[in-house]
This record gives C-alpha cells, sequence and structure tokens, in this order.
C-alpha cells in the first residue's frame, strides 16, 4: 500500500477546498487499507470559525422560498454562504399541482440553488450541503448536521458541524396531521416534487389496473375514487387540475374506464376560506359543473383503502392526497429558542431571533412573538419571499457597517423593521377558469375577479414569479405542448 500512503500524502499536502473535502478523501483512501496497514486517523469534520481577515460566513438553512430568496439577495463579496438543505433545488410550489397530471413536467417547477446564487458552486468559501440540520448551538455558534442518504446501497450518514457568523433558520414546515391515524402511512401530501411524481405515479397505475379483465365494479370505482382532503388554495387548485385531466384527456385515452373516475373534495368547512364570499361561491360553481363532489366533514380515521369521517360514514379511495395546511417540524420542535403562538420559532420586528446573537428566522418556521403586537403571518410564499428579500438587505447592511462577524452587530442600527403587505390570493379552479383576490384582508374593500380573464392573470403572474428565464421557457413550452397534443401520460 505505498501508494496508498503517498497519494495520501499529496492529498493532505495540497490546498483543499474545505475540511470536509479532506475527511472525505481520506475515508474513502482507508477502504483499502489491508490489515499491515493502520487505517487513517479520523479527522475532525466540519467547517470551522471564520477569522478576522476572512469573509465572514452566513449559514442558510433551507432551500425553501424564504431561504432561496435570502440566498440570491445576499452579496457574495460581503459573505461566504453555505447552505445546508436536504434538497439540492427550490420548489415554485403553485404550479406543483400542475405537474401530477402532466400539464408541466417536474423539472419546469424545480430551480438548482446553484442558478439561483452562482457563488455556492464557484466562491472558494461557499458551499452547499446536502443535508439536514439535527442541532443548533447558539453558545458556541454552531450547527450539527447530517447527510442525507437514499435507499439501502447508501454509504452511512456523515456527521459534520459549521460555526456561523449569522444564522437564517429557514427550513419550513411540515404538513400538518393534526394526530389522525393512517395519514402518514396511507395518504401522500403535496409540498415536494417526489408527492407530486407519487401522485402522479399512482393515479396513472390505477387507472392502468382499473382496466384488467377480472376487477370487480366496486374495486374499479375505488381504485378510480380520487379523494382530496383539505379545501385550501392547494387542494382547490389539485382537485381543478385533476378534473381537466379527467375530462380532456381520461375520457379519450381510458374510455374503457371514463364513467368510474371521480373527485372528491373534504373540507371541515368553507372551501377558500380567505377569498372573498363571490369568489368562493364561484369556485364551488365550478368545480361542481366539472365533476368535482363537495363533502363537508372532518377526517377521524384513515384506513388503507378508506377514510373514515366524524360521522361514520366511509369514502374509499385509490388515491388520497392530503393538503390541511403546515406545523412546525420536529427540528423546530427541538430547538431551544422562544415560540410564537403556533409554535413557530419566535422572532421580532428584524426577524431576529431575540434569545440567540447572530441568529435570524424567516418562512413558516417562524413568527413574530406575542411581544411584538404582531399576528403571526401565513405560511404563504408571498410572505416567505418578503421575508428572504427583507433579511438579505439587512444583513448587506450590517456587513458593509462591519458587522458581518459573529457578535460584531450588537450596537449597529438595523434600521426599519419588516412590514408585510399582502398582496392578495389567486386560484385555478380547472381550465380557463381562476379566482383573483386582491383585498389586502378578508374584511378590506378591493378588486376580486373570477372566470377566463382571472385565469390569464393567473398564468401571466405566476409565469413572471418563476425564477429563472430558463425555467419560464419550460413552463411556456409545456402549456403549449399540453394544450396542443394533450396530457403525458406516461408512467416513468
Amino acid at each position: 500500500m505505498f501508494w496508498c500512503r503517498n497519494f495520501i500524502k499529496i492529498s493532505t499536502a495540497t490546498k483543499a477546498k474545505s475540511p470536509i473535502t479532506t475527511n472525505l478523501i481520506l475515508t474513502s483512501l482507508s477502504h483499502f487499507s489491508t490489515a499491515n496497514q493502520p487505517p487513517v486517523a479520523a479527522q475532525p469534520s466540519g467547517l470551522g470559525p471564520t477569522k478576522a481577515d476572512e469573509k465572514p460566513r452566513v449559514v442558510v438553512l433551507g432551500s425553501g422560498w424564504a431561504g432561496s430568496r435570502l440566498m440570491k439577495g445576499l452579496d457574495p463579496k460581503l459573505y461566504d454562504i453555505v447552505c445546508v438543505s436536504p434538497r439540492n433545488h427550490m420548489v415554485f410550489t403553485p404550479l406543483l399541482a400542475s405537474t401530477c397530471v402532466g400539464t408541466l413536467e417536474f423539472r419546469s417547477v424545480a430551480e438548482p440553488i446553484s442558478r439561483i446564487q452562482p457563488s455556492i458552486s464557484s466562491a472558494p468559501g461557499s458551499y452547499f450541503f446536502l443535508a439536514n440540520c439535527t442541532a443548533v448551538n447558539t453558545e458556541s455558534h454552531e450547527v450539527h448536521c447530517e447527510t442525507v442518504t437514499e435507499g439501502d446501497q447508501t454509504l452511512e450518514a456523515w456527521k459534520f458541524k459549521i460555526s456561523y457568523d449569522k444564522l437564517v433558520i429557514a427550513s419550513g414546515a411540515q404538513a400538518s396531521t393534526f394526530g389522525i391515524h393512517g395519514v402518514k402511512e396511507h395518504a401522500v401530501f403535496l409540498r415536494e416534487v417526489h408527492h407530486a411524481q407519487a401522485i402522479r405515479r399512482k393515479l396513472l397505475l390505477n387507472l392502468m389496473l382499473s382496466d384488467v379483465p377480472g376487477i370487480s365494479e366496486e374495486e374499479k370505482r375505488r381504485l378510480l375514487h380520487c379523494v382530496v382532503v383539505g379545501g385550501g388554495p392547494t387542494g382547490v387548485e389539485f382537485s381543478g387540475e385533476l378534473s381537466d385531466f379527467i375530462r380532456s384527456d381520461v375520457h379519450q385515452r381510458y374510455t374503457h374506464v371514463k364513467d368510474y373516475i371521480h373527485v372528491t373534495l373534504i373540507e371541515a368547512n368553507d372551501i377558500l376560506s380567505s377569498f372573498d364570499d363571490r369568489l368562493r361561491h364561484y369556485a364551488i360553481k365550478q368545480l361542481t359543473k366539472s365533476g368535482v363532489r363537495l363533502v363537508r366533514g372532518t377526517v377521524k380515521d384513515v384506513r388503507p383503502e378508506n377514510v373514515i369521517l366524524s360521522d361514520g360514514s366511509e369514502v374509499p379511495y385509490g388515491l388520497l392526497v392530503w393538503s390541511t395546511g403546515v406545523g412546525p417540524s420536529p427540528f423546530v420542535n427541538s430547538l431551544g429558542l422562544p415560540k410564537s403562538p403556533g409554535g413557530r420559532i419566535g422572532i421580532d420586528e428584524w426577524l431576529r431571533v431575540p434569545t440567540a446573537q447572530d441568529v435570524f428566522s424567516i418562512g413558516d418556521c417562524s413568527g413574530f412573538l406575542e411581544s411584538t403586537g404582531k399576528p403571526v403571518l401565513p405560511a404563504l410564499a408571498q410572505v416567505a419571499e418578503r421575508q428572504g428579500k427583507y433579511l438579505a438587505d439587512l444583513l448587506n447592511k450590517i456587513g458593509k457597517e462591519g458587522g458581518g462577524h459573529a457578535n460584531r452587530a450588537k450596537a449597529l442600527d438595523f434600521g426599519d423593521p419588516f412590514e408585510y403587505k399582502h398582496l392578495g390570493s389567486m386560484a385555478t379552479v380547472g381550465r380557463f377558469k381562476a379566482l383573483v383576490d386582491l383585498r389586502q384582508s378578508k374584511e378590506a374593500k378591493g378588486v376580486s375577479l373570477a372566470g377566463i380573464f382571472s385565469w390569464f392573470i393567473w398564468r401571466s403572474a405566476y409565469l413572471t414569479r418563476v425564477v429563472s428565464w430558463r425555467n419560464r421557457f419550460y413552463v411556456v413550452i409545456n402549456w403549449l405542448t399540453t394544450s396542443v397534443f394533450g396530457r403525458d401520460i406516461s408512467r416513468l
């Protein structure tokens, strides 16, 4: 193993990009050791504290709307940017429902982090780590991380630490199940690309299975019954996309089973409760007209083939999509930080965690503390994006004033606090039908539109919000292809 020892010497003598890179090389080479060759000694892993003559380091936990907008706005000349997230892309969630039925391809709604902030893949001190943060030590300014591994034939998870000068927790939230038995085991959520892929595969599988000879009428109806729980914008938009898919594509390509497939939307209260009453009634009318059955009820239990409602009735399903809002993740619950109402990380008017120096929190995982006198903002993309932009400007200001390193910003004036102004809400309810509510709140007066003109506004607005021109091009091409040739129903 003489060549191995020499190679290790050369590797360690060469200036590596990071301690983690060196550790991974040493660990990989250690697998070639023989009984006569002692294993390579374990090296301390992670990124240590920055020095006074180095750029300060901003560590961002998460790659959602808030974290991605923050990284886009940070000045790489002022900071080294390190992102830790279990996914290497941002998901454009408003168009995620369209990917479930083939209206859009999955890559059209996924934007790589390296395109959002190019310095992460090019600057010497900036990195992206595909990992989960497991703990935060605010005293030593460190985060503890563990790499993401998938499947059975993968490497053992690698644990490491990262020292930070400024920490931004933007890890998002998780789907709320309200402790209902069977939801996690049998339902599919709609928050990530892999959720949309699972929905699409399950839907197409059920369509093909229902056409197999020998399947009973009752089993056909169960397999082709799609149940959506949650009458918010996500649930309503998915129901509208699904009903449009059934009418436009299933009736043409699966004629043997077209009369068996149905969609049911279950909501405990009113659907689209934050919208204008006139728009809600319009949505109900359009969904009913397109074949969506609306059921008011509360889910009590979820079983492998049916849902039990609070009144005891059973709703059989072949596909169950759960979209009932979000709540704090186990990671957020584990942090010893103050909490806002609802269990989110408590923040002040400048998005700081007041009990931890140099720690900020934005997006769905954060909420204003009661002491601020401000209400907890809704878990919306526009809230997260606005917070990310504000915090990027604030951190750039701090960096220019010499407060970028740890514990250097105590005496700085942070300027104006964060203020959120609601720009309105939009939702599509099927082909050429959408709702646009531009009021700042449900009680306020403002413009509210419905119909085909609103549908054009909805598409135009979301197209302009897609992060890159590359993905805008993909979205437009997908829309044109679908309108001319129909949706892609290949089960890949």
